[in-house]
């Protein structure tokens, strides 16, 4: 989740975005960062969010606007891509994204893998299949999911849970495998969202087909610090959600350098909170994004 977007955190990331144009300006670069690469990490939109009352053209139009590149939507939304529509409408829905400049790249759903109740652990493995099959249906090549979180304050060992939900992810990572569909496990959660234990989830569902999505979560810091935690997962990254550019406690610019390095072909999510600018927020953000990455 993304904290609330103040006027303070606005101002600040339109004064690190100047500054950082600045540097440019007089023929310096932040320290640090001795090169540049030509062409821009993918950025787009996860609906959670920004867009969470956006409909489809909305969508559309709105990131086309600001130079997006790709969408993540988040079911439940009032996009309305949920797993009721008609093959037509699905056919549509594909058609619209297809048409335009936006890659729909993913579904964000809420399905999770850690309780001990066996019907509620069944209802989220076989929803997600459904939504695999939807997936697939509007051209979306990932859908995300939940660990959702530890019991240990109910007695059930950290250890059971892990190996739980990671047996869940790999009957529904071979699922989706036949859909050419990606499961991305996000970072996140109670105890989940650090990545040692994402580790070991990943570790227990051991699938090919099952992948990380990076949450840029302050935890990353912990444990044995942003390296060490980035060098345990960094070839399962398929995905980042980011939330506000201007919170300089968190190595951004660090984080997308690492991806480069590492190969990542991936995209990376703005999870930002809702705006009465959206447009003017949007521009301000993939400026800052791209000055991270010494492209402007």
């Amino acid at each position: 989740m993304s904290g609330n977007f103040s006027r303070r955190n606005f101002l600040k990331t339109a004064a690190i975005t100047a500054s950082a144009g600045l540097l440019y300006e007089c023929g310096q670069k932040p320290s640090g960062e001795s090169t540049s690469q030509e062409k821009s990490l993918p950025l787009g939109v996860m609906t959670y969010t920004l867009a969470r009352d956006w409909d489809i053209e909305t969508v559309i139009k709105n990131l086309t606007e600001t130079n997006f590149e790709c969408v993540e939507l988040r079911t439940t939304h009032t996009h309305g891509v949920e797993v009721d529509l008609t093959s037509a409408q699905r056919a549509e829905v594909k058609k619209r994204f297809a048409d335009s400049p936006i890659r729909l790249s993913g579904l964000a759903s809420g399905f999770y893998y850690h309780s001990p109740d066996p019907d509620e652990l069944r209802k989220n493995i076989e929803g997600t299949k459904e939504y695999v099959k939807l997936a697939q249906d509007v051209g979306a090549v990932g859908i995300r999911v939940f660990p959702n979180m530890l019991l240990e304050d109910k007695g059930i060992p950290k250890e059971k849970t892990i190996a739980q939900i990671g047996r869940s992810l790999r009957e529904v990572g071979e699922f989706a495998e036949d859909y050419n569909v990606k499961i991305k496990l996000c970072a996140h959660g109670r105890g989940t969202s650090n990545i040692p234990v994402i580790k070991s989830i990943m570790d227990a569902a051991e699938h090919d087909n099952v992948v990380v999505n990076w949450n840029c979560n302050p935890s990353d810091l912990e444990d044995g610090g942003f390296d060490e935690n980035f060098e345990m997962i960094k070839d399962k990254i398929f995905s980042l959600h980011m939330h506000e550019l201007s919170n300089i406690e968190y190595p951004y610019r660090k984080l997308f350098k690492k991806l480069l390095d590492n190969g990542f072909n991936g995209d990376c999510f703005a999870e930002i909170d809702a705006s009465r600018e959206p447009i003017r927020l949007m521009n301000y953000y993939r400026a800052l994004f791209l000055a991270y990455q010494n492209i402007v």
